[in-house]
């Protein structure tokens, strides 16, 4: 409180002028919206006129000595009793006589608001949303991703931009063999890359039990590269041999599911040919390619190069090995081993097949192995009952290669 000294006029602050006038009375209950705009089926009740009629018989009052004889608080309260008959009469139902008003209806309890989770347009708006299209090319065993561009991704950088690029992974197994990435285009938030990337050495069965995972990143030199959103397509969705095209939100990172068998790891796909030649009397063995290997040396690359085992093998004489091919992870070898077996005895036999990573002055790296024949399960197995049952006739299948072979000693 300030102080003041004699013959000083009085001073308010503007603060406190304002507080007396915003609170002149009693603080009264706010009323509802529907007090102020009320619903008639058939217009306004004659009483809901700007103020009721006075009966003939009540004699005049002269406004000038009405007002005279109030005094403001005494008009302030007369004004809202007045307001207050007002909207009475119009809460009112129209009727002849006066009698209660009937009972409103219940009101309807609020609708149930959408889950925050499951509302996606939140993450189109911050994440942005992604254009491709996907093809299986079943002849060939080829999925092809054409990443055609992205909308309204999220500013990564402090000049408000991005510098995007997209990366792929199959699921499950995903690992650095199966990622394959566009082109980083810089400082946009609304790319257009037209770039197609291609899985080679995809089966009938990969279409059946993978996912494709796309992922949206932000490249940064300085630091790693940041994640922006993702979007996951079964490919069982897909038909073979027909493009279908997607423009879909992108999405928060999704957790990865921890029970899949790390062992499993995919290090890439070989593409191999099996024929029993009666002419040879022998099983021959084509290792033709391999792609998406996973790279072993510091330079992102391997020297892969092939092995191959007819097991059991007593006299230690089954092994073949295919040449060397230097810096690469997509090898075309084309090389042909004959194993002489009489037909009877495959029944009883494994194909084992390794591809290793060639090193000087060291140990070579494993990458990964497959193994056809009776035990096996799905596609190893059907090459191999196929190869049994059609003599003479070639037949070439993609297998996946993983980091463990079952009952195989690895080392080279």
């Amino acid at each position: 409180m300030t102080l003041r000294r004699r013959g000083e006029k009085a001073t308010i602050s503007i603060q406190e002028h304002m507080a007396i006038d915003v609170c002149p009375g009693p603080i009264r209950p706010i009323k509802q919206i529907s007090d102020y705009f009320p619903r008639f089926p058939r217009g306004l009740p004659a009483a809901a006129g700007p103020r009721a009629a006075a009966p003939p018989d009540a004699p005049a009052r002269p406004a000038a000595a009405s007002a005279g004889r109030r005094s403001p608080s005494d008009g302030a309260r007369a004004d809202d009793e007045d307001v207050d008959q007002l909207f009475g009469a119009y809460g009112a139902s129209p009727g002849p006589g006066p009698g209660p008003s009937p009972a409103r209806p219940p009101a309807k309890p609020p609708e149930d608001e959408p889950d925050a989770d499951g509302y996606e347009s939140d993450d189109c708006t911050a994440l942005g949303t992604l254009d491709f299209s996907l093809l299986y090319d079943q002849e060939n065993n080829a999925l092809h991703c054409t990443i055609s561009k992205a909308k309204g991704l999220k500013p990564m950088d402090h000049n408000g931009l991005a510098d995007p690029y997209v990366k792929l992974h199959l699921l499950p197994g995903a690992s650095k063999a199966n990622k394959l990435r566009t082109k980083t285009l810089r400082n946009t938030l609304n790319p257009t890359w037209n770039e197609t990337l291609t899985y080679y050495g995809i089966t009938d069965e990969d279409m059946i039990r993978k996912t494709l995972r796309i992922s949206v990143c932000d490249e940064d030199k300085f630091r790693h590269n940041e994640f922006i959103g993702e979007t996951r397509v079964p490919l069982k969705k897909l038909k073979a041999n027909h493009t279908k095209t997607f423009s879909i939100c992108l999405e928060k990172q999704l957790p990865v599911d921890k029970t899949e068998d790390k062992s499993l790891e995919e290090r890439g796909r070989i593409l191999i040919s099996l024929k029993y030649s009666s002419q040879k009397q022998g099983l021959l063995v084509g290792i033709v390619r391999c792609a998406h290997l996973a790279a072993m040396d510091a330079n992102g690359y391997s020297d892969p190069y092939v092995k191959t085992y007819l097991k059991p093998d007593v006299d230690k004489k089954s092994k073949h090995k295919t040449a060397v091919k230097k810096k690469t992870l997509n090898p075309e070898f084309n090389e042909e081993f004959c194993y002489e077996i009489k037909h009877g005895d495959l029944a009883k036999k494994t194909l084992e097949v390794t591809v290793w990573d060639y090193d000087i002055g060291k140990s070579n790296d494993f990458i990964g192995g497959v193994v056809l024949g009776i035990n096996a399960k799905g596609e190893r197995l059907k090459h191999w009952f196929d190869c049994l049952k059609n003599k003479d006739k070639r037949i070439e299948r993609w297998h996946t290669l993983t980091n463990e072979l079952p009952g195989a000693v690895l080392s080279d």
